[in-house]
């Protein structure tokens, strides 16, 4: 395949491409309920003439069989949206289109992971002969709310893959540019969901009552000085906690009390340090104020860290320089929020790239998971190029 070629495949998405984010963005739903969604999605794949496999739940996995014999190469689009009542407005100017659900819509971007994969489905599709192996396109269900990867890894385990790429659209990167690099990416995330247990009393007579608040407050300052002195100051772990609650009445002394949040990291052992510091710190001062403790289902490490495969990520910017993309490749810095795409890589080497949608011009670029989260259109055909980079790139 050739640089003319390749040009010429993105170019005849580019309308189509925007289209399709367009149409996802205005219909958004929320982690595990992408029904919708997933009509739109197998309505253009059978357009396409593409054979799929449609998932327990909303997920879906494609396979563009190629002509002649070679590797096994996955990529992946997640599907959901967010729960966040979307702004008109950008960072400067009415946004092109909106969300037409009320309380939803795709303020991390993947609409926009969408619409490129079926783009490059579409462009593929029109040179399947060409193509050396399988291309196994997966559309993940609930990434926000981690509800679909296992049943996506489960049916995964049915395919043979050799490699696997994802694009993540990023508002730290300027639009024209992707940052395709190896080592660590996105963070790991250990949940913390815990629920301290007492008993409740009159608030004139706090020692006939067992406070859950009192240890929940020693435990959250404690957490914070232990992270500082516990952990490899040069393998930085963020902890942040996002739900104190208890109680709903000034002069009740509550039985229960709330601790949620999250710490992130890259490097695994300090991750895993990082929740038994969490477990030990809770279990300790909940025993010293005769509290117990019960954990939430998401208490754990979920998902890990994603760190790019030197060899797969050399090779599709071998793929970018092969085909005139070079100096669309750019630097940004690695990224605290999570991803499941972890999973995909326990499976194969990968890489996950990010897509830069920040113009201030227009004024895209507001943070992720923010109702005045907007991309810039025009980054779209890059992602494609990039993602036919790693289908036919050397």
């Amino acid at each position: 395949m050739d640089a003319k070629t390749i040009h010429q495949l993105v170019d005849e998405q580019r309308a189509y491409v925007v289209a399709m984010r367009r149409e996802f963005h205005e219909y958004p739903e929320i982690s595990g309920k992408e029904m919708h969604t997933r009509a739109v999605l197998v309505r253009e794949l059978e357009t396409m003439h593409i054979p799929y496999q449609l998932l327990d739940g909303t997920g879906i996995i494609a396979v563009i069989h190629g002509g002649k014999p070679g590797k096994h190469l996955l990529l992946r689009a997640d599907i959901d949206a967010l729960p966040v009542q979307e702004d008109t407005m950008n960072l400067k100017q009415k946004k092109q289109c909106i969300s037409h659900i009320p309380g939803v819509c795709h303020a991390c971007g993947h609409d926009a992971h969408m619409a490129m994969l079926l783009s490059t489905m579409q462009a593929l599709v029109s040179v399947q002969e060409q193509i050396a192996g399988d291309v196994i396109c997966c559309f993940e269900e609930g990434e926000e709310k981690n509800c679909g990867i296992d049943t996506m890894i489960k049916a995964l385990q049915s395919y043979a893959i050799d490699e696997c790429f994802a694009l993540h659209v990023y508002n730290g990167l300027d639009a024209g540019k992707v940052n395709i690099v190896s080592g660590p990416r996105m963070a790991g995330n250990v949940g913390i969901g815990i629920h301290l247990h007492g008993k409740s009393g009159h608030g004139s007579r706090p020692d006939q009552a067992i406070s859950a608040i009192i240890p929940a407050a020693h435990i959250v300052t404690a957490l914070n000085s232990a992270f500082m002195n516990q952990l490899n100051v040069e393998e930085t772990v963020t902890l942040g906690f996002g739900v104190l609650s208890a109680g709903t009445a000034t002069n009740v002394i509550p039985d229960e009390a709330y601790i949620g949040g999250t710490a992130r990291f890259f490097d695994s052992h300090e991750g895993e340090k990082a929740l038994q510091i969490i477990d030990d710190i809770t279990e300790h001062i909940a025993s010293a104020f005769h509290c117990t403790v019960t954990y939430e289902n998401r208490h754990n490490i979920s998902p890990k860290a994603v760190i790019n495969d030197p060899e797969v990520t050399a090779r599709i910017c071998r793929g970018m320089e092969q085909f005139g993309g070079s100096q669309y490749l750019g630097n940004c810095a690695h990224w605290f929020a999570s991803e499941s795409y972890s999973a995909y890589l326990d499976l194969c080497p990968g890489a996950l790239g990010m897509l830069g949608i920040r113009n201030e011009t227009l004024g895209s670029g507001a943070a992720h998971h923010n109702g005045k989260f907007d991309i810039d259109e025009s980054a779209l055909p890059l992602g494609i190029l990039a993602e036919l980079s790693f289908v036919f790139g050397e």
